[in-house]
Order: structure tokens, then C-alpha cells, then sequence
């Protein structure tokens, strides 16, 4: 829902994140490890991330999906499927980002758990590979799941990094590759035939966040800063694309992944006195980033993408988390589904939760109707038309939505 303060603060066209003094703060794609997470979860000092509206690519506020519509994994109860039939997930579950890899393989597990607690002659396995984020241990934990004749789909690969080094692997084995959470625009261009995004790329997330952020926030001046993963260099081209001339060269500014002191790009964006910074990159250095910009009394709103919207953003960052906006090609939970999520895996759904649960849903339904082989899987994920919790998931020839939109959220 959009509250009354967002509007408010849309209308100034700033948001102060905070005001004060020296260099320290209290933070897909290449998407750290603890427990919560989410596009609605909460961290610390009672901070939370909060939707605010769906966009569309003009920047502009579109209705959300009706979760009454979407496919239920449970389906009929009456599949049948060979015991050890499987699907694999494969991300980061530990590593300096594995928050949004357990909120990726926990909406897996909520729907294999639904699945087959409803048809007892159809249990389907999961199998989870940690690639830790890098994606030079995807090269190696790839080709086990290709080897592996059990497995007849993937949910994966997490992060654009792992996806862009081990797409071809996969590809080449006709395994069919659904992504909750891989936005790196460029990986439905390298002629692969098993990979499907399950979300909007960054070059909708860009463009969109970009229209919104001059068109309906109202801001006049913003900073890009990036990180050098292919997430952050392609998500921060296209935002800057987007912005036009309200994108300040000036104050443009790149790190490293890992990087955790920003006091030369603090001092670049605090002489630029922007009205917005758009950080695109993830947590781990979002977190200090927007502490060391905060505590070096730049008055900007935070802006972060997908990468940094987990609550261990809030965690990491602190009061200075506040009155961030992140956005997010994903959507947020709903209310049953989050309930039983939490019962399920004893924390709240987080970013890209949804968005696993909607497409294990769909492998399962395809295993339901006697998709078991790996060929078989993939003309199904291939022709698949539907409502999902998040959004309605049908798939052009490369593997690109139909149709995609972005999420608005908010640190309150």
C-alpha cells in the first residue's frame, strides 16, 4: 500500500536518511548469511521493509497480483512419479550473501512441502548446491547437478555472476533452469535453451526505477554508484540511462565487491548534495555504504535495487536504513503465504521467496502431469502460461516474462 508519508516525502522530492557527522554506518544476479529476510521482513530497531507500489516500465503505479488466482502445488492430489524424482536449487546458502540464497531455497522447500504432503504417490526430492555467490565455484557445482540423472530441473542459478559462468553448461544438458532472482539483462542474449527468468530484467528494473524516481518522486539530482559485479555494472548502465539528466556524472562512482570503506565516494556525493542515491549493488556493502553516508551528513534517500533489499540490510546499516527506498523485481508476500512459510522454515519469506515458491510450483505441476524426463520438463516450463502468487509467468522464446514489472519498497 502506498502510505501517506511516501506520498508526502514524493512530493518534497527528498527523503532525508539522515544528517549527521564523521564516516561510519549502521546495508540477481550476484546476490549474506543469517536468517531473515524479505521484502516485508523486519530487522533492527524495529525497521522494516515495507511495499509501496507496483510500476510499471513508464514509472507509474499498476495494480498487484491477485495471490487467489495463483497455481496451487498442491494440485488434484493424485500424482504419480517414480520415487527419487528430483529438482535441484543451487545458490548462495553461505557467504557474505547467502540471506537471499535461504530466501530462495526456503519458498523450494514451502512448495515441495505442500506438494507432497498432498500427493503421497508423487514425492518430489530437493536437492540443494551451494555455490556461495562465486562463480567460479559454480563451474564446479553446476556440472554435479548435470550429472546427477535424478535431477530433472533447477531452480537456480541465484545470481547473475554464477548464471552468466554456467549457463551454457546447463544449456548443453537441456536442463531446464528457472531463476528467482538472475536480473543481469545480457543472459537471455547468449542463445541458451533451458534458462527462464522468473522475474523482470535489470534493463525493466532500471528504466522503471529510474521514471519513478524523476517522474513520480520528484527527484532533480541523483548519484549512481555501482559495484563491479555484472549485476551492479548492468543495473547501474541502465538506471543511469534512465535518468537522463538527472543522473550527476559528477557524482557517479564505482566500488569493489567486498570494499567497506567509502569515505572518497562519500566525499564525491556529499560535495554533489544530490537528492537521491542509487546504489546498485548489494548489502553487504549497501549497509556501510549508506552508514558512511549518513554519518558523512549526506542528506540524499538511499536508494537500493534488489540486491541490497533483505533486512539484513536494515541489520547491517541500522537507523540509517530509514527512509530507504529499495526496489525490486519482486514481489511482496502475501498473508497465507507468508504465514506458512514461516511455520514451514521458522523465519519470515524474504526477497525472491515468492517468486521460488511460484516456480517450483510450476516444475511441479509439469512432474504432475507426467513431465519426468528432462526434455519433457523443459517443453513444459517452454509453453507454460499462468498465474502465480507474484505475477502471471509465460515466457518469450529467450526466456524473458512477457510481461514484468517492478516493486517500490520502504525502510520504515
Amino acid at each position: 500500500m502506498l502510505s501517506s508519508t511516501w506520498r508526502s516525502r514524493s512530493t518534497r522530492g527528498v527523503l532525508v536518511i539522515g544528517a549527521a557527522a564523521a564516516l561510519a554506518l549502521t546495508g540477481c544476479s550476484d546476490k549474506s548469511t543469517d536468517s531473515g529476510s524479505g521484502a516485508t521482513g523486519t530487522g533492527s530497531g524495529g525497521l522494516s521493509i515495507q511495499p509501496v507500489m507496483q510500476v510499471d516500465t513508464a514509472g507509474k503505479e499498476v495494480p498487484k497480483t491477485d495471490p487467489a488466482k495463483a497455481a496451487d502445488p498442491a494440485g488434484d492430489g493424485k500424482a504419480t512419479c517414480a520415487p527419487g524424482t528430483a529438482i535441484a536449487m543451487a545458490g548462495a546458502l553461505t557467504g557474505p550473501d547467502a540471506a537471499l540464497g535461504i530466501n530462495i531455497v526456503n519458498g523450494v522447500k514451502l512448495a515441495l512441502d505442500q506438494h507432497n504432503k498432498a500427493n503421497p504417490g508423487c514425492k518430489i526430492e530437493l536437492k540443494q548446491f551451494d555455490t556461495e555467490g562465486d562463480p567460479q565455484k559454480a563451474t564446479q557445482v553446476i556440472p554435479q547437478i548435470v550429472n546427477d540423472r535424478s535431477i530433472i530441473g533447477l531452480v537456480g542459478p541465484a545470481f547473475s555472476g554464477e548464471t552468466k559462468a554456467t549457463g551454457q553448461i546447463l544449456s548443453d544438458a537441456g536442463l531446464v533452469a528457472v531463476t528467482s532472482s538472475a536480473t543481469n539483462a545480457t543472459l537471455t542474449q547468449n542463445g541458451w535453451t533451458t534458462f527462464f527468468r522468473g522475474l523482470a530484467n535489470d534493463d525493466v528494473q532500471g528504466p522503471s526505477v529510474a521514471k519513478y524516481l524523476v517522474g513520480t518522486a520528484n527527484y532533480k539530482k541523483v548519484c549512481v554508484v555501482q559495484d563491479n559485479t555484472d549485476y551492479g555494472v548492468g543495473l547501474a548502465k541502465s538506471v543511469t540511462e534512465g535518468l537522463g539528466a538527472a543522473a550527476d556524472p559528477a557524482c557517479a562512482a564505482s566500488i569493489k565487491k567486498g570494499d567497506k570503506d567509502f569515505s572518497a565516494t562519500v566525499t564525491k556525493i556529499a560535495a554533489a548534495a544530490p537528492d537521491a542515491v542509487f546504489f546498485s549493488g548489494y548489502y553487504a556493502e549497501g549497509a556501510p555504504l549508506a552508514q558512511q553516508l549518513k554519518s558523512g551528513g549526506v542528506k540524499a534517500v538511499f536508494v537500493g535495487p534488489d540486491g541490497v533489499n533483505d533486512p539484513q540490510f536494515i541489520s547491517q546499516a541500522g537507523s540509517a536504513a530509514k527512509g530507504a527506498n529499495l526496489t525490486c523485481p519482486c514481489g511482496p508476500a502475501p498473508e497465507k503465504f507468508a504465514k506458512d512459510y514461516e511455520a514451514l522454515n521458522g523465519q519470515a519469506p524474504g526477497v525472491y521467496s515468492v517468486e521460488a515458491y511460484d516456480l517450483t510450483t510450476i516444475l511441479a505441476k509439469g512432474i504432475d502431469g507426467g513431465k519426468v524426463t528432462r526434455p519433457d520438463l523443459l517443453g513444459f516450463v517452454r509453453s507454460y502460461d499462468g498465474p502465480g502468487l507474484a505475477r502471471t509467468y509465460k515466457w518469450s522464446p529467450n526466456g524473458e516474462l512477457a510481461n514484468a514489472q517492478i516493486w517500490i519498497y520502504e525502510v520504515k
